[in-house]
């Protein structure tokens, strides 16, 4: 069984932030995630994608993003168990909790973190039939590294902000690169339609409008979509291409954490955000995009900032006898669990006689 002062479930920008600001205080962490990398969606969904309001950084790649977290938490030695999602939660007669995952991992800890973003994801996917038959052999579901589609036929469906950023940045990469959408009007950034439609102006861009893929051909790997226009005319088109990718969005589901007794609102979970972001469960808390309050923002720097509030209550649950006073790190500098040591210079001030 492994044994920490605090379990986090969810290892994304927001949950190693978390092992940042209780190290500050002494504190071990051990994070758990279904993925079997750390960072998240931005390791998973959108490693390439630019990120532009984090604080100090005008623009940072989602994948960067994770690796300077992780940077930032190596002095405080996490562990990590990856790969297995988190499955129960029980509550022992102390008042500790074990958490054990879908592999059978046992984990045991005084305080249960959740940041599991919102939760676990599956893409939406459109009504074709043989659709699943060509699942990773052309169809993708989301694009982690832009190199795969070089020189490469793709067809891109969807009418929102991923799938048009996706259009606007494989024109560069991809050799032919075809955007679908059901509509006329997309719902993405005005800046981002304006320049998909300049690049389809420039043959960059092939723009299907008021059509959907409603076929896919291949043999054993994907060779063609079928794309009907949904206008009075029926016409078809039948496109070949290398990869299919339909971006609709994903459907976040909480996945077992919704059975662990917590109060749900809107498939998120609600805490107490006027003290410490603690659930209805004393000991479990809920930080970054999985939880709910009044107010609450949805954004990577809210679940930062969540976090080192969280840790001060943390502390006193696993401390109740210790007084920590809080040090800006200007002051008290890092002290890492492998002995490094980060402090400022202290200026030696000599009087004058």
């Amino acid at each position: 069984m492994i044994k920490t002062d605090i379990i986090i479930i969810g290892a994304g920008p927001t949950g190693l932030f978390t092992v940042f600001e209780a190290g500050l205080l002494k504190l071990k962490c051990h994070l758990i995630d279904a993925l079997a990398q750390p960072g998240g969606q931005c390791s998973e969904i959108y490693p390439k994608k630019p990120i532009y309001d984090i604080p100090a950084y005008p623009e940072i790649l989602a994948g960067d993003l994770v690796s300077k977290l992780m940077e930032q938490i190596k002095p405080f030695e996490p562990g990590f168990t990856l790969g297995e999602r988190a499955e129960t939660l029980d509550k022992q007669e102390d008042g500790s909790f074990i958490v054990t995952t879908s592999k059978g991992t046992q984990h045991h800890a005084p305080v249960v973190v959740i940041a599991g973003g919102l939760g676990s994801f599956e893409p939406r996917k459109p009504l074709i039939a043989n659709l699943n038959l060509f699942e990773s052999k052309g169809v993708e579901y989301m694009i982690k590294d832009p190199e795969v589609f070089r020189n490469k036929k793709v067809v891109i469906s969807g009418g929102g902000d991923s799938a048009l950023d996706w259009a606007i940045f494989l024109a560069d990469v991809a050799s032919e690169v075809s955007l679908v959408h059901r509509r006329n009007e997309f719902r993405g950034a005005l800046d981002s339609v304006e320049k998909a439609r300049e690049l389809a102006k420039l043959g960059k861009i092939q723009l299907y409008t008021e059509a959907e893929v409603k076929e896919i051909h291949g043999k054993e790997d994907l060779q063609a979509v079928v794309i009907k226009y949904n206008d009075e005319t029926k016409e078809e088109s039948y496109v070949e291409t290398d990869y299919f990718i339909p971006l609709f969005g994903l459907s976040p589901k909480l996945g077992p954490i919704g059975n662990w007794g917590l109060e749900i609102e809107k498939n998120a979970i609600k805490v107490n955000n006027a003290k410490d972001y603690q659930t209805n469960i004393p000991g479990v808390f809920a930080i970054g995009d999985v939880n709910t309050y009044e107010g609450k923002l949805k954004l990577i720097l809210s679940g930062f900032h969540e976090a080192a509030v969280m840790c001060q209550y943390a502390y006193q649950i696993i401390n109740p006898d210790k007084r920590y006073v809080m040090k800006y790190t200007t002051v008290g500098g890092v002290e890492g669990f492998d002995g490094s040591k980060k402090e400022a210079k202290k200026e030696v001030v000599q009087s004058i006689s």
